[in-house]
């Protein structure tokens, strides 16, 4: 007989496999991340690189920006 009060799956489900979507957001994190670091370390030494590594965390921020409002509950 099925309990239906129970919150486990009785038939042993497999955990959920990671999905794009999950992966994602810490990939976007990580790259923010050093490329924020690669943008302090070179700023006063080349302009160009620093500002390149400027261009990368900008674009990323945006990246995760759209990502959470694209994925946010309604």
């Amino acid at each position: 007989m099925t309990d239906l009060y129970r919150i486990t799956d009785t038939q042993g489900s497999p955990p959920p496999a990671i999905t794009r979507k999950g992966i994602v957001r810490p990939v976007l994190w990580l790259l923010l991340v050093i490329s924020a670091a690669g943008n302090i370390v070179t700023s006063n030494v080349n302009v160009f690189v620093g500002a390149a590594f400027g261009l990368a965390t900008l674009g990323l921020g945006i990246a995760l920006g759209v990502q959470h409002y694209r994925n946010r509950r309604r």
